[in-house]
């Protein structure tokens, strides 16, 4: 990445109207495939575009504002899928994201290959947590079907 963009995204200051924080989010979702986690590090910051939201955003909004920017000049660069090789598909899911890591181990280590991450449905919030974790798996299974399609499995 060019370090005159890096240093310009580090010095973008947080949103301070909804235009703003629209233009900001509208910039993160064309990288979301990049950053790991990325549905937890907007969630915050999404709450700001209901109609009766109060600008400036203060606390935990201006954490995770910080956090989407550092996310975006350090996130690690996916590498291209190879199926000859093992892969590893890690899930997660809470109340704020489900999310998953297609990952693929070489002999210099765990090298990501696709990020992916959602806010759950309203209904799905009101999942108990071993209900959440099977509902994440699931939901990975299925981004990632075009990747996994071909490989043999072993648990």
């Amino acid at each position: 990445m060019d370090q005159e963009y890096v240093q310009q995204t580090l010095n973008w200051p947080p949103p301070r109207n909804l235009k703003a924080l629209q233009s900001l989010l509208g910039f993160a979702n064309f990288y979301y495939h990049f950053i790991k986690n990325y549905s937890k590090k907007i969630s915050s910051l999404t709450s700001f575009l209901k109609k009766d939201a109060y600008f400036p955003i203060n606390g935990e909004a201006i954490r995770k504002f910080h956090q989407l920017k550092e996310a975006f000049t350090t996130s690690p660069i996916p590498s291209h899928f190879n199926p000859s090789i093992p892969t590893i598909l890690e899930t997660d899911a809470s109340d704020y994201a489900l999310g998953a890591v297609l990952s693929q181990v070489t002999d210099s280590g765990k090298h990501p290959i696709a990020f992916n991450s959602c806010k759950p449905l309203p209904a799905e919030l009101n999942y108990e947590i071993h209900d959440k974790e099977p509902l994440g798996i699931v939901w990975a299974l299925k981004n990632q079907r075009s990747f996994l399609f071909s490989l043999s499995c072993s648990f």
